[in-house]
């Protein structure tokens, strides 16, 4: 007998979702700005492709899944069609944008990038840290991240609402492209002994933070600029990410005080 695989998903409100073929199109057509869309794996008719070419046909930066009808029926019970659609809560920017605007308004760039940070309470804190300190943008990949959804903003005390975040589909390109436009890239990482605050962070800046316990992915590790570490001193090897950040992004801060 083969044993069905046991879904435990946490319900999001219905005013985050819309299911159904013909009202995610519409959706789409009118704009609406998605975390994320699951699709039944075995979807063949002709909506449904219908449905498919147009997502394929997006540039927007969004998660699409291809899952069994049993992980929809975990989310709703209502006819899905075979299709949900997740909300999100806030609207995603362009990299090149962000950047461009903050050297036209004569700033000096500071950007954080969370490479693979998956936990929704540490990425909400880390978006309330970057808001309290003037950070022009959070950076996330498309995948393997954080959920962008109403706890993600709870527990960013709403700075999501304020603070631009840009979803990116390739996280190398986007650090390429920052770091060809001459943003200085700085990767927090226990690989190193140099220490945070030999890093010149009053530059045009970049931050980035890696996965909680894998740290920075080896191939964007690559284009960083400097690695820095922060010095343990006690029996724990590692700070929670949400609190290196924060030690980071204030060092960022202080050295620019001091100017």
């Amino acid at each position: 007998m083969i044993q069905k695989k046991n879904y435990d998903t946490k319900r999001p409100p219905e005013k985050e979702m819309i299911f159904g073929l013909r009202a995610v199109m519409e959706a789409l057509d009118a704009g609406k700005v998605f975390d994320k869309i699951m699709l039944r794996r075995d979807m063949n008719s002709a909506i449904g492709r219908e449905l498919i070419d147009k997502l394929n046909a997006l540039q927007a930066p969004m998660v699409i899944q291809r899952v069994p009808v049993e992980r929809l029926n975990q989310f709703t019970d209502k006819n899905h069609q075979g299709v949900i659609a997740f909300l999100s809560p806030v609207e995603f920017y362009r990299v090149e944008d962000i950047v461009q605007s903050a050297f036209e308004e004569g700033k000096t760039p500071f950007l954080v990038v969370l490479d693979g940070v998956t936990d929704v309470r540490n990425f909400g804190a880390i978006a309330r840290t970057c808001v309290c300190a003037g950070v022009d943008a959070l950076v996330i990949g498309s995948r393997g991240c954080a959920a962008v959804n109403g706890d993600a903003v709870k527990a960013s005390a709403g700075a999501l609402h304020t603070l631009p975040v840009c979803k990116v589909d390739n996280m190398q390109n986007a650090l390429r492209y920052m770091r060809e436009s001459g943003l200085s890239i700085v990767a927090a990482t226990e690989h190193t002994d140099k220490n945070y605050t030999e890093a010149d962070m009053t530059v045009p800046l970049v931050i980035v933070m890696g996965n909680e316990e894998k740290g920075i992915y080896e191939e964007n590790l690559k284009l960083c600029n400097e690695k820095v570490r922060i010095p343990m001193t006690g029996t724990i090897e590692s700070l929670n990410v949400s609190v290196a950040a924060g030690v980071f992004i204030y060092e960022a801060v202080r050295q620019r005080n001091l100017q």
